[in-house]
């Protein structure tokens, strides 16, 4: 919808400026209207500013800064249920002026305060100023949908939906946290609630902050966690019962995505998520859906005529791009810009494609992110049930000696093996496992590139691991499965920190609203309690979503490999991005900052270059922040 920014300033210097300055830095997140408001008092100043994606009620009585009594608001974000919101505090006196769901966040919060955010079924980063008060109150979606940055240092607060927002303030201190930067290391983003730069943080998802204008104290409250879905009884009802209770709650969530007034699409790869977005939405729908997928046949990235195949089987109206190699690749300088910390999925690049295509067509695109999450989809979730459990099953001294075994021969002196693709990531992996293959050991391995032992040999600066939610307990014994631990740690941080950073700025780099249907709360809060077999079952991931989709689209039409937007990184870093690699990653670049063991670096990337396809990722990684750190700290 939007990017909103936004300041406190104790010591009341900033100047609207200023606040009009980090305003336009948002504006490709919102290049329909621009709005700020500066309030000053005897010891604070208090600015809000938005950049506007006009989406729903486009008159000017959607304009932000929005004001009522004493409240103001900048929002980003939809309120999908505003309709029946309105119309419950119209019953309690309220009038209203535009049909704006904006408007309706403002008189929600002055009729129920914080516990207004209860009632919002969408995605949105609010910051409300109550002058009475004088507080400023932050919230952030229960998935972690819209972003929301902060900083808090010598008496000046600042927010944001993009850290771009920061730069503009000439207070902003701006200094690596070399603590994030170990963290982006290990899993190619930086985890919430944390940020690449010190005394910078992210609001964390179902969460809001109350900044106090009159003593300067902050607070941090939780409204909602996946863990109070997972932590209840499993619900007791057939199978049938169940896909047909989650096809009308998928159906209802769906049809709240497509309220807009401007032209929605939907993005259609063909797999079991898309499909079924499609499927439960055109068949209630009169007139076509317009739907979108994008095709990179020089990467081996073309699920179009699959997309096709069922676009024509569910009669929606279906645009495909194919685009090349080149212009793929072209992406690539631009993903410091948008994604102004430091970020590793490659997988940006397709998502930044489609989004270009479909603003052409559209101002808002529904995708299917969050149910791999949800349902269980991921081959991970396989993994964890099938040879995560043999491994426990085996006795402890077996386990150890194997392992001891491995830790005297290395992968290198294995003959045939050594040369396999991505065996000597392999083989450490499974050392690290037959030690103790408990669940949070199995999720670590799988989704830490360094762990720490490797983290410790490329790093050159002092550092300590932040706290990673892997550890955490908050799923209780009683209703403890390993697939529910798995499945809720994805939700609350692979879907979150990876995902969605990825989905929003690339949609938002050509000012496309991306909508995610499957990350309506009443979704996982129902999935939760299914039985676990009703998720997957004996190797069938997504069984619940696969019958619920086979009764609009043949499984013979569905049933294949899942491909994902994988892109062929090692190819790229071997062929049009190595004169990249030599310059970022050479001595003199590396020396800039000292933040890597530049003889470990120098090391990796011969290494690489010389035929050992398995470093790509790490090459990846290290070519990401390098190319992040010239844009925003060498370059201003």
């Amino acid at each position: 919808m939007c990017g909103i920014a936004g300041f406190i300033d104790f010591k009341s210097i900033t100047n609207t400026d200023v606040l009009r300055a980090m305003t336009e830095t948002l504006y490709h997140r919102g290049p329909d209207a621009s709005g700020t408001k500066l309030y000053s008092s005897r010891n604070y100043q208090v600015g809000l500013g938005q950049r506007r994606l006009a989406v729903i009620d486009l008159s000017e009585g959607g304009k932000q800064p929005m004001h009522f009594l004493h409240y103001t608001v900048v929002f980003n974000g939809e309120i999908y249920n505003y309709r029946e919101i309105r119309q419950e505090l119209e019953e309690r006196g309220h009038r209203f002026v535009s049909n704006s769901d904006t408007e309706v966040i403002l008189h929600a919060y002055a009729e129920w305060g914080t516990a207004s955010v209860q009632k919002f079924i969408g995605m949105f980063a609010i910051v409300v100023y109550d002058r009475n008060k004088e507080e400023l109150i932050c919230f952030r979606d229960r998935a972690g949908v819209k972003p929301f940055f902060y900083y808090w240092k010598d008496g000046l607060f600042l927010f944001g939906s993009e850290l771009k927002a920061f730069e503009k303030h000439p207070r902003f201190q701006k200094a690596v946290d070399t603590d994030a930067l170990a963290s982006y290391m290990q899993f190619g983003n930086i985890p919430a609630p944390y940020c690449i730069y010190k005394d910078s943080y992210k609001l964390e998802p179902g969460h809001y902050l109350n900044v106090s204008l009159t003593n300067q104290k902050t607070s941090i409250s939780r409204y909602w966690s996946v863990y109070d879905t997972y932590n209840q009884p499993k619900l007791d009802l057939s199978f049938a019962e169940a896909v047909q209770h989650t096809e009308e709650l998928l159906s209802s969530a769906f049809k709240y995505r497509m309220v807009a007034d401007v032209p929605v699409g939907v993005f259609l790869s063909g797999g079991y998520d898309s499909t079924c977005v499609v499927s439960l939405l055109q068949k209630d729908s009169a007139s076509p859906l317009k739907t979108f997928t994008i095709a990179v046949p020089d990467i081996g990235l073309n699920e179009a005529p699959y997309a096709k195949t069922i676009a024509r089987h569910l009669g929606t109206d279906h645009y495909e791009m194919e685009c090349s190699e080149q212009e793929a690749v072209a992406l690539i300088a631009d993903l410091p810009f948008y994604y102004d910390e430091p970020f590793a999925d490659s997988s940006a690049i397709p998502t930044m494609l489609v989004s270009k295509m479909a603003r052409q067509q559209v101002t808002v695109a529904l995708s299917a992110d969050g149910g791999d999450e949800i349902f269980a989809g991921y081959n991970r979730y396989d993994y964890m049930e099938r040879f995560g459990k043999r491994l426990s099953q085996w006795p402890g001294f077996v386990r150890h000696g194997m392992a001891a075994l491995m830790e005297s021969v290395p992968g290198d002196r294995l003959p045939w093996l050594r040369n396999r693709y991505n065996f000597h990531n392999r083989y450490e992996k499974l050392k690290v496992l037959l030690k103790d293959p408990a669940p949070e050991n199995v999720m670590r391995s799988l989704t830490q590139l360094y762990p720490a032992e490797k983290l410790r040999q490329i790093m050159a600066v002092k550092y300590k691991c932040l706290p990673d939610k892997y550890a955490s307990k908050e799923l209780k014994a009683e209703y403890f499965s390993s697939l529910a631990y798995i499945m809720a740690i994805d939700y609350e941080t692979y879907l979150t920190d990876d995902i969605m950073q990825k989905v929003d700025r690339a949609s938002m780099a050509f000012s496309l609203e991306s909508r995610e249907p499957f990350l309506d709360h009443r979704i996982i809060e129902w999935a939760a309690r299914l039985p676990d077999t009703y998720k997957y079952d004996n190797g069938v991931k997504k069984r619940i979503l696969r019958e619920l989709v086979h009764h609009y689209v043949p499984k013979s039409m569905m049933e294949r490999p899942k491909m994902g937007f994988a892109i062929p990184v090692d190819k790229w870093l071997r062929g049009a991005l190595k004169p990249h690699v030599m310059d970022y990653l050479s001595e003199e670049k590396l020396k800039q900052h000292g933040y890597f063991s530049v003889s470990e670096v120098i090391k990796l990337r011969d290494a690489f270059l010389g035929g050992k396809r398995e470093l790509s990722q790490k090459i990846w990684y290290l070519l990401m922040f390098q190319m992040w750190y010239e844009r925003w700290m060498r370059s201003n």
